[in-house]
């Protein structure tokens, strides 16, 4: 199985709760220093919990099912503070 493989099986573990909130992630890029580059979609790109989604979730499950992963990147962050953040309708 590829690394790309191997990270899209742990990200399936967690989607079903992504896509609950009308979210997604999908695997941009692989690094050759072994960084997911990912891209939050739906209400995950826009949500500022989104740092939250992404180190208490998405990298735990990735780094502990792929350990040669080195770390774990969103392309497209949302900050906490951004006022064109949205939260997802059962958050608010």
């Amino acid at each position: 199985m590829s690394l790309v493989e191997e990270v899209e099986t742990a990200l399936d573990t967690i989607r079903p709760y992504l896509e609950a909130d009308g979210g997604n992630v999908s695997v941009e890029e692989i690094t050759p220093e072994k960084v997911v580059r990912l891209k939050l979609l739906g209400s995950c790109g826009s949500c500022p919990m989104s740092i939250m989604t992404l180190k208490a979730g998405i990298e735990q499950a990735i780094m502990k099912a792929v350990p040669e992963i080195t770390a774990v990147e969103a392309i497209n962050l949302t900050d906490i503070d951004d006022p064109n953040a949205v939260l997802p309708a059962n958050m608010r």
